[in-house]
């Protein structure tokens, strides 16, 4: 998956526990560990949002894109 998650890497950043976090924007600690392990298909805008706000970051802090050659292969274009 060309999608790299690095929740964790922003709780460490700002010293931020996984349980502090859920709680504080409202989802369980167990949808949060999948979030952080990337085994989640989506994410809501506004989980996203409040994820952003309360660690005072970025989407892109927390969300990254890594290239691979096969990423265009699967790729249905446009509808």
């Amino acid at each position: 998956m060309p999608i790299i998650v690095n929740l964790d890497v922003m709780l460490a950043r700002r010293k931020v526990r996984s349980k502090e976090l859920a709680e504080a924007i409202g989802i369980t600690e167990s949808n949060l560990s999948l979030l952080k392990s990337g085994k989640v298909k989506g994410i809501r805008f506004s989980t996203l949002a409040a994820i952003c706000c309360y660690l005072e970051c970025e989407p892109g802090d927390i969300i990254g894109y890594s290239q691979s050659p096969d990423d265009l292969h699967d790729f249905d274009g446009p509808e």
